[in-house]
């Protein structure tokens, strides 16, 4: 696995367990190779920036001291297993304070297992799936869960579309795509009936023929299809699908939302729409000014992933910061700053605000976006937790 460490000046050094005692590491356990490198570089440019900003400042201020920060960058390489090994490392060797990242819930439900069984505090930006913070106090996430988000889809949905019938393609050996088609399928047919779902059918990671399934979908009679896939798969299931013939709606969830997207589906996915964390067209205020930065500096507009992780790092500043002291002794420290996280109770990030009252997991709004046919993702609606409570 590939490994960095970057430090407040923004260098890329080798990293050294030997470091002074005002300095705070904080670890990134990302796919920077694999099926999902894309994630892994926006996580990284994410920080990046973040970092920028804590250098300006000086450092992060904790009891009065000011602390340097490094980060100490881990390739998951789009594994669990690699995923697992990395955040082994980042706590064992590397001696990290927290850990942001993994991304992807198949990575971050046992990257995360390993921080809890360690102690140390660890944050996921992107993991939607329960099982990754569940009976998990040393786990954290800045996104909303897959509860939710199935029952935003199928909400929106029906009263977008007045459907009745719907038809789900996923990946049943991935954690993230079986969990929300799972919960999608719950709420479609508490709200349309058993058997609403008329065609539920799975494949397995690294297929790239889908040919059969979305056949048995075509004859399901579905209105349309729902597809919780990461960015890389859904051009050649939506691709396939129409040379199939097939003319209905596709959509889709937040793993779509990643800058690939359109490069890879092209004209196939215009007009196509997705639930996801933030819409970058159209954003104001701080979220813009990051949107801005970002792609005078790295050349496009961030993702979810890199907006994620933009708070999830504002989050660990917050709890390193409420720990109120640091000792130097990191298992002590990292209890400290679990602590400090625990006391979040409202942060307003720039993929909105996040109500941490009930625990680990946030409280927080969908978004549905557009694909434009400029392919850039669009905002269409919004759905709170307060909004589904009613419905």
């Amino acid at each position: 696995m590939k490994r960095f460490l970057i430090g407040a000046a923004g260098s890329c050094l080798l990293w050294s367990t030997a470091l002074a005692a005002d300095v705070v590491k904080i670890g990134i356990d990302a796919s920077m190779t694999g099926d999902k490198a894309k994630v892994g570089e926006g996580t990284r440019y994410a920080a990046q920036l973040w970092l920028e900003d804590i250098k300006k400042a000086g450092g992060i201020t904790v009891g009065g001291k000011k602390y340097q920060v490094q980060l100490a960058i881990e390739d998951s390489e789009s594994k669990a297993e690699s995923a697992v090994k990395a955040a082994t490392k980042l706590i064992t060797e590397d001696g990290v304070l927290f850990i942001v990242g993994p991304q992807a819930s198949v990575e971050a439900v046992p990257a995360g297992e390993v921080a809890n069984n360690l102690a140390t505090p660890l944050i996921s930006p992107w993991s939607t799936n329960p099982n990754a913070t569940l009976n998990r106090p040393y786990v954290f996430r800045a996104c909303f869960l897959d509860p939710f988000q199935g029952p935003v889809v199928a909400g929106f949905v029906t009263k977008q579309y007045k459907f009745k019938k719907a038809a789900v393609l996923y990946d049943v050996a991935s954690d993230y795509p079986k969990g929300l088609a799972e919960n999608f399928k719950t709420a479609w047919e508490k709200t349309n009936g058993p058997g609403s779902v008329v065609a539920y059918e799975s494949f397995t990671t690294n297929d790239k023929d889908f040919s059969s399934q979305l056949t048995k979908i075509m004859r399901s009679g579905a209105d349309f299809l729902f597809t919780p896939q990461y960015y890389a798969e859904v051009p050649l299931i939506v691709q396939q699908a129409h040379e199939l013939g097939f003319k209905k709606p596709i959509v889709g969830s937040d793993s779509w939302g990643s800058a690939e997207l359109t490069k890879l589906c092209g004209n196939d996915c215009k007009g196509l729409m997705f639930s996801t964390h933030y819409a970058a067209a159209g954003a104001k205020g701080k979220t813009k000014e990051f949107i801005d930065r970002y792609k005078a500096k790295y050349g496009y507009v961030p993702d979810d992933v890199a907006a994620l992780t933009w708070d999830a790092l504002g989050l660990v500043q917050t709890a390193i910061q409420n720990c109120g002291k640091l000792t130097g002794d990191v298992k002590a420290d990292r209890k400290c700053v679990r602590d400090g996280m625990s006391k979040i109770k409202q942060f307003d990030g720039i993929t909105g605000k996040m109500n941490f009252s009930k625990g680990n997991d946030p409280e927080k709004c969908a978004v549905i976006v557009k694909i434009t046919d400029k392919g850039e993702f669009e905002y269409f609606d919004s759905v709170c937790p307060d909004t589904m409570a009613k419905m």
